[in-house]
């Protein structure tokens, strides 16, 4: 990862560990689950080589950054609060934002609580999550799909970090990365079991080196999944937070990009709320949507050449 300088920040209460690169406007990229900076290696490397500077931290609870122990330390309140506290650090008033799953969703909150601080936005996988006022996040989920739902199961604390020990870090990272099932994941009751990939193969794919997977096992074999899993459990409790914002539109200029396999895109009716123009409605700025063909959820590693050209093209703009 040449040239790529690390460091920790005081943001909001917490240490967080920031990659960086290159100097110019501040390219901002947000990972999601189970990831860290390293999910954006590709990008920053691009980026920072067309005269911006990619920065790249490890979210609350991820990697070198600091993990608190409560549930509630994780909600998009929290979260937010640690991006606009590293932003302030960085000098600047606005950035551009990347950020994929998780890191996604917390990009819509940075755009809805913080639109000055966000110049245009690529978002990745996770579409804009439209607030049902009558149903809380989960229960709406659980409705949807059942209680295997992979977002149902994580919310009893302790029970599915006890399941993915038992098969392992490397085995759950592995099975996860490696998945292109569309549909909802759903994982049986009391075990991880073939988890989110059924066909999971022993060789990794071409985009994923056992170096990359080595890196990201290494990392949250020392930190464990539950800083992670702390942000599903909060959805419901997001959901209340959320309660002024409902019907607010984001106004950010945006690019969608997700895999035509990807299981967030194709489950909870995704599809459908991104092609049928209530997405645009949300957020009327959208000036693209692209839905990449063979490609999986995690496309910012898998397609990770034209994830970069889309980027670059949409922020040169600015």
């Amino acid at each position: 990862m040449e040239g790529i300088k690390h460091r920790k920040i005081e943001v909001n209460g917490i240490n967080m560990h920031v990659a960086e690169k290159g100097e110019g406007p501040v390219v901002l990229f947000l990972h999601g689950f189970p990831e860290l900076w390293y999910s954006w290696r590709h990008q920053i490397q691009y980026i920072s080589a067309q005269g911006y500077h990619a920065v790249a931290p490890d979210l609350r609870g991820y990697g070198d950054t600091d993990a608190p122990s409560s549930i509630t330390s994780y909600t998009c309140f929290h979260i937010v609060g640690d991006i606009v506290a590293l932003i302030d650090s960085l000098g600047v008033d606005q950035v551009f934002l990347v950020a994929h799953d998780w890191g996604a969703l917390i990009g819509w909150y940075l755009c809805l609580f913080r639109p000055d601080r966000v110049k245009a936005y690529v978002c990745l996988s996770v579409p804009y999550l439209r607030r049902n006022p009558k149903v809380k996040t989960v229960d709406g989920m659980r409705a949807m799909y059942g209680d295997n739902y992979y977002i149902c199961r994580f919310q009893e604390p302790g029970e599915m970090e006890a399941q993915m020990a038992e098969v392992g870090t490397e085995y759950v990272l592995k099975n996860i990365l490696t998945s292109r099932k569309p549909g909802p994941p759903i994982l049986p009751k009391g075990k991880f079991g073939t988890g989110f990939n059924p066909d999971m193969s022993d060789t990794l794919p071409s985009w994923l080196t056992q170096e990359d997977l080595a890196y990201f096992v290494t990392k949250l074999e020392k930190t464990g999944f539950t800083g992670g899993l702390n942000y599903y459990r909060n959805f419901n409790r997001n959901w209340e937070l959320l309660a002024p914002w409902s019907g607010v539109q984001i106004k950010v200029p945006v690019i969608y990009i997700t895999g035509e396999l990807d299981s967030v895109y194709t489950s909870l009716g995704f599809e459908e709320y991104v092609q049928g123009g209530n997405f645009k409605k949300d957020v009327p700025n959208l000036e693209k949507v692209i839905v990449q063909k063979g490609v999986a959820h995690f496309n910012n590693e898998e397609a990770y050449d034209e994830i970069n050209n889309y980027i670059y093209n949409f922020i040169k703009k600015f």
